[in-house]
């Protein structure tokens, strides 16, 4: 026999003798295990549009809503707009990783319907490979750039109430103020309205109920209750809010009525020219602002397809619609054509189509910013000097009334026979995104609830704010203070040195 066969017998031997001691070692016949589906992971055009998305929806804060405003006021308070819309912005970036997204994205236990919980308190448990749904099954972005993006909404919008009081309130009370507000206003209406499990969610729920028997089997269908029924409030209505007519606009825009309302009217107004000192700004801020408002609205789907089209056309289309209107009507009211008219119908076009942006069909956005341009120039004119209220910068003329406008068209325009894009229905066929039945008069109903619950919340509960802190340190700066501006009064130093 041959060495080589001879080792080969040797081996063989040997093998078999070790399985004679340790038969563990010889392989045994295997059983498939189940299949299980794969953990969803993170596509990397959906994360960098959302890493774009919420730099733009930051564009439009600083230097945005900053130059917007600023370029409104008198040149001595110019400096004073501009440091309270940077310092909000920074505050509630640092609220919001502290307790802010933990309040408004997780469950809240007994209080789950208003607010969330303190779960992810300093951004307990997330890390880079955590990962948030969006509104497709299967399809998740990664948690901090969700995180970073909900984070540029609750930065504006406590920067948009400033508008209202612009030139008259005390630095100090602004900043108390804009804590208590986040706080206890904005965190719990973003929980209200955004706060869900995710399509995946619902649809395990789903699966889970028929695997049970369905209905009949009260032991699941009381599990499949509770896991739809983890999300706030408004959101359990059926309100629909693409991305934030009630959570930013409505909410930012009665907080600066009351606002305006508690500390008074200006020196002067009604007498002397209030006029804006800068329409060379405020036409930059408004440009930057509908720049960014691309991130804002198409940012809100979470995804990178289609339905971020949608919005991106949208978003375009409504503001054009607005921007016109405002500027024909102004133009037949008055004899003439304003350039801050066609700025003031751009920005009620924007916030009009923010609820919509990614329910309606563009034909439908056109006529919702024909509507909007034309009813907030009167809510500014007309309404505004009959009434008498000192809204400054026509927060709420613009923000509240073009708010409410879109939230109501939304639970209209969604409809497919309008060119809508109907409502998701997550639950009928799991795991599929299809379109849900729709009835428009119940959508529009519920679509008023959810504005005039809004109206309320931050109505009564930035009064009582305002009042607390009036109470403390006071709200408005003194008479000398006031003629003197405050960017000397406030800050000791000017926007202009000539």
């Amino acid at each position: 026999m041959k060495p080589r066969n001879l080792l080969a017998l040797g081996l063989g031997g040997a093998a078999l003798g070790l399985l004679l001691v340790e038969p563990s070692l010889a392989q045994a016949p295997t059983v498939e295990p189940a299949a299980t589906a794969a953990a969803p992971v993170p596509n990397k055009g959906d994360t960098a549009w959302m890493l774009l998305s919420a730099i733009l929806v930051l564009l439009m804060t600083v230097p945005g809503l900053a130059l917007f405003y600023g370029g409104l006021v008198r040149t001595k308070n110019m400096l004073s707009v501009l440091t309270q819309v940077f310092a909000i912005a920074s505050i509630v970036c640092l609220l919001w990783v502290t307790y802010g997204y933990s309040l408004a994205f997780t469950n809240g236990g007994g209080l789950n319907d208003f607010v969330g919980g303190f779960s992810k308190a300093f951004l307990k448990g997330v890390d880079p490979n955590s990962v948030a749904a969006t509104f497709s099954n299967g399809v998740v972005i990664p948690e901090y750039v969700y995180i970073c993006f909900q984070m540029t909404f609750a930065m504006i919008t406590p920067g948009l109430i400033v508008g209202a009081f612009a030139e008259r309130m005390k630095f100090s009370a602004l900043v108390v103020f804009t804590i208590l507000w986040v706080t206890l206003i904005y965190f719990p209406m973003a929980h209200m309205v955004w706060y869900w499990g995710g399509p995946d969610v619902f649809a395990d729920a789903a699966r889970k109920l028929a695997a049970a028997g369905g209905e009949a089997n009260a032991a699941a269908k009381a599990e499949y209750d509770a896991v739809l029924g983890d999300a706030g409030m408004l959101f359990k209505w059926g309100a629909l809010d693409f991305a934030g007519g009630t959570v930013v606009h409505i909410n930012a825009g009665i907080a600066g009525l009351v606002g305006c309302l508690m500390l008074g009217k200006r020196i002067g107004y009604g007498r002397d020219l209030l006029a804006p000192h800068s329409l060379t700004m405020t036409t930059i801020g408004a440009s930057l602002l509908w720049v960014g408002w691309f991130g804002f609205n198409a940012g809100s789907n979470l995804e990178a397809n289609g339905a971020a089209g949608l919005a991106m056309i949208n978003t375009f289309v409504a503001t054009a619609a607005a921007a016109v209107s405002w500027l024909f009507v102004e133009w037949a009211a008055k004899g003439r054509p304003s350039l801050l008219g066609m700025l003031s119908g751009a920005i009620a076009g924007l916030v009009a189509v923010t609820p919509a942006a990614g329910f309606a069909g563009p034909m439908g956005s056109i006529v919702l910013g024909l509507a909007a341009g034309a009813v907030c120039f009167v809510m500014c004119s007309t309404v505004k000097n009959a009434l008498g209220y000192d809204d400054s910068l026509d927060v709420f003329g613009v923000h509240c009334v073009g708010g409410i406008l879109g939230a109501i068209a939304t639970g209209i325009l969604v409809s497919p026979d309008l060119g809508g894009a109907g409502i998701p229905d997550y639950t009928t066929k799991p795991g599929e995104l299809t379109v849900g039945a729709y009835d428009m008069v119940a959508q529009v109903i519920t679509q008023a609830k959810a504005v005039g619950f809004t109206i309320l919340w931050s109505g009564i509960g930035s009064a009582i704010l305002y009042k607390l802190v009036d109470l403390t340190i006071g709200l408005r700066v003194t008479q000398e203070e006031e003629r003197e501006g405050l960017d000397i009064a406030d800050h000791g130093e000017r926007a202009y040195n000539y």
